[in-house]
């Protein structure tokens, strides 16, 4: 799991050593020194029995609990919860020009940094283009501060499928994904995306949501399986992954007959969908805490729905748990404002009974696996960027305390804060 207990040196010739722990072990080790060349760890090894060199430069964590650096795998830096009495969503595509959402984004990925989140895969621009490309190029250009950014563009779903809604049906109003009809335009849509920089491809399998007539939670689906079949098709001829936003019902059938890598979110999922997605290998990115912010009034059809939401997500997530379905974790920060702490998820997963153990490593080890950066990142180990965070109590006993990260070091580069 990588959580340790330990003293940090970081070298003037660019070493650092740091205490810290070997990566596949589910205890915490103490009195480790891990040592780091340039972006990587080096070498992890006891402090009694390692050299430290002449010219290093000592972070002292002994009293810290240090970890990988964590890893968001569902985020939008290009919103920020948006406010109805600010014009809400639509304000977004109809009022601000890219500039100023580039700006915000900006913000959004500083303050993941901030929070101890070294890797955020970002699950599209929401009618920002390809915004999420330039704001990771600038990142990795060293411009911004910011983590280590998945990016995937603009997203992609079906007339019908998505907002900007509700205006005259004589006006073409712009939309927040890319639209598709049929199995041709969605195959150009994934290539496109991919072209010009999508590390996942996005696609929407639902869009609303109500109570139907017997008190169930409806979905309505989007895409047919022979559209997304096209875009999984494209996506893994590049060697990239297909994430699906699907609630439940006919639409999230379609994303696992369709051969869909992630299902995000996932509210109401079945026992049989349950078996196929252990079957298949799909990974769950199951956004616990969106879910419990902003309910509508109880006695009106959009409370009814929140509340039926959260009641059926927490009987997914747990049936998913036992039957041992890949989970990672995942916010849907920018639904949440960028203000909230990311972290607020690790306690729902807690909650709902995820060990904490298994919820540090669903935004670690776990979420490396998914972004096939295994052992690269969400470990403290030899060979891995070196990305380091430190809180200062114990997150196994207290999960809350990964909303106060003290420390934070990404690609061997410290970057600190005192809890914001």
């Amino acid at each position: 799991m990588n959580i340790l207990r330990s003293m940090l040196i970081l070298s003037m010739a660019f070493p650092l050593v740091a205490t810290a722990q070997q990566t596949k072990s589910n205890s915490p080790r103490h009195d480790q020194v891990i040592v780091i060349r340039g972006n990587r760890i080096e070498s992890v090894s006891n402090a009694s029995s390692s050299k430290m060199p002449a010219d290093a430069k000592v972070i002292d964590l002994s009293h810290s609990t240090v970890l990988p650096g964590l890893i968001d795998s569902h985020t939008h830096i290009f919103l920020q919860g948006e406010d109805p009495a600010q014009g809400g969503y639509d304000a977004n595509i109809l009022k601000y020009p890219l500039s100023f959402r580039a700006a915000r984004a900006t913000v959004s990925a500083r303050r993941a940094l901030e929070q101890g989140f070294t890797t955020l895969r970002d699950v599209e621009t929401e009618g920002a283009g390809y915004g999420d490309v330039g704001i990771k190029q600038a990142i990795e250009g060293g411009y911004i501060p910011g983590p280590r950014l998945f990016v995937s563009t603009r997203a992609i779903s079906t007339t019908g499928g998505y907002p900007l809604e509700g205006y005259a049906p004589e006006l073409e109003m712009p939309k927040g994904v890319q639209v598709i009809d049929g199995p041709v335009e969605a195959r150009k849509a994934a290539r496109e995306q991919l072209d010009h920089g999508a590390d996942w491809i996005k696609v929407y399998m639902t869009h609303r949501s109500w109570i139907g007539k017997n008190g169930e939670l409806v979905s309505q689906p989007t895409l047919t399986v022979e559209e997304l079949k096209a875009v999984v098709d494209e996506a893994h001829g590049w060697t990239k992954k297909v994430a699906c936003h699907a609630y439940n019902g006919i639409g999230l059938q379609r994303a696992l007959d369709g051969g869909c890598d992630s299902i995000e979110h996932g509210l109401e999922i079945t026992d049989a969908q349950i078996a196929q997605m252990v079957k298949q290998g799909t990974w769950y990115c199951p956004t616990l805490a969106v879910y419990y912010t902003d309910w509508g009034p109880a006695d009106t059809p959009a409370g009814q729905r929140d509340r039926k939401r959260a009641a059926v997500h927490i009987q997914s997530f747990q049936k998913a748990m036992k039957a041992g379905v890949k989970i990672v974790f995942g916010t849907d920060i920018g639904g949440i404002p960028w203000t909230e702490p990311i972290a607020q998820e690790f306690s729902r997963m807690v909650e709902f009974g995820m060990s904490p153990t298994d919820a540090i490593k669903s935004a670690s080890s776990r979420a490396a696996e998914m972004l096939d950066m295994e052992g690269q990142i969400g470990v403290i180990a030899p060979g891995a960027y070196a990305d380091i965070i430190a809180v200062s109590g114990d997150p196994v006993r207290d999960i809350k305390v990964l909303e106060n990260v003290q420390f934070v070091m990404k690609d061997g580069k410290v970057f600190t804060t005192e809890g914001k």
